[in-house]
């Protein structure tokens, strides 16, 4: 049986990336990155905030306890990542942002906060703040 986010990603692929129901008019990408500890590429769907010519992203979960493994996958990678966005796939640099370390965490979690109205229910399940990751394409 498929995962959640294997269902997701085959009706984006379907579709180009226009999901409809609960993310219509939203717009959501496809996050491939190699693990750190395996070197195995993943693909996560997100929803991504358009932020000028970058994209946010948000390592919220769901408002699970702990934050995806996406997210330190993220970190510990300095070259690009591939992403999938509508029809297109591109190349696209990132940077995580984190609460506490970063100055500009509350104005990028901000941004994806207003643009996803599940948000602040994620906010609800959880004592932690999310991080969240700036994509920009190539």
């Amino acid at each position: 049986m498929a995962s959640f986010n294997d269902t997701i990603i085959d009706q984006y692929r379907e579709k180009n990336g226009d999901l409809g129901g609960h993310w219509a008019g939203k717009t959501v990408l496809l996050l491939h990155a190699p693990g750190r500890k395996t070197g195995k590429v993943t693909v996560n769907p997100l929803v991504a905030a358009p932020d000028g010519d970058t994209y946010i992203v948000c390592g919220s979960a769901g408002g699970a306890p702990s934050e995806p493994v996406w997210v330190a996958n993220l970190e510990a990678l300095d070259e690009p990542v591939t992403i999938e966005l509508g029809a297109d796939t591109l190349k696209a640099d990132h940077r995580v942002v984190r609460p506490g370390r970063d100055d500009d965490w509350e104005r990028l979690y901000g941004v994806w906060r207003a643009y996803w109205p599940d948000a602040a229910g994620y906010e609800t399940k959880t004592d932690r703040e999310f991080p969240v990751a700036v994509i920009t394409v190539r």
